[in-house]
């Protein structure tokens, strides 16, 4: 038995990134202290081999195990193998950290319904395995990408007054999945991008934390 998957009593996390990882540090922060004390994260995945969010998860104390496998990379060693392929694998590498929840924290990558299938079918929680996305946009407001930029060019066009962040469940359509925690953010005249960037990320920190101990304290 690894030392990821030693019973502690503990609930287990799985946090799949592509970046620097800032939003994997406050669930790090938040199972240091009394805001996760029942949980743990058992593996970070990532999509992208430089991703900082390895590196924190590596020098963390005690050190947390992680996993990594690009799209192409797995593409160019397994010729004839398709991107629901890739998904699969990667459905089945988080399927052996045995997780109670899995995260998607700046996850920058469309999970296809196969990966879902294969998570769900895999558990030993079978359908009621939370698969979490963050994401920083109202519910059915700029899904998909670039979801910052976008609201703020609507608000400079006059459009919107406000956009937000959510947590949400995972289902096929793109951040269309029922919303765990949702908060409004006020966009101010004098906000310039970057501002609003900043603020958004703030309330991710958050909320991502919220959401997690949300669904883990809904669990038997």
């Amino acid at each position: 038995m690894s030392s990821s998957q030693v019973s502690d009593g503990k609930k287990r996390i799985v946090v799949l990134i592509s970046g620097s990882g800032t939003n994997l540090q406050a669930l790090m922060d938040a199972c240091a202290s009394h805001a996760l004390p029942k949980a743990r994260i058992v593996l970070v995945f990532s999509n992208r081999k430089a991703a900082l969010g390895l590196e924190r998860a590596r020098t963390a104390f005690p050190p947390i195990h992680t996993d990594y496998l690009a799209l192409v990379t797995y593409l160019k060693a397994h010729p004839g193998k398709t991107r629901v392929d890739y998904d699969i694998e990667v459905a089945r590498r988080v399927l052996s950290a045995q997780p109670d929840v899995v995260v998607l924290a700046g996850w920058m990558h469309i999970l296809s319904a196969e990966f879902l299938d294969v998570l769900h079918k895999g558990s030993s929680r079978g359908q009621d395995l939370p698969i979490l996305n963050l994401h920083p946009a109202l519910p059915g407001a700029f899904d998909g990408a670039n979801a910052i930029d976008r609201a703020y060019a609507a608000f400079q066009a006059g459009e919107i007054k406000r956009t937000g962040v959510m947590v949400h469940r995972v289902v096929t359509e793109v951040d269309r999945g029922e919303p765990v925690v949702v908060r409004e953010i006020e966009i101010k005249q004098e906000d310039s991008l970057q501002d609003l960037e900043a603020r958004i990320h703030e309330v991710e920190h958050e909320i991502i934390v919220e959401a997690t101990q949300q669904v883990l304290e809904q669990q038997r």
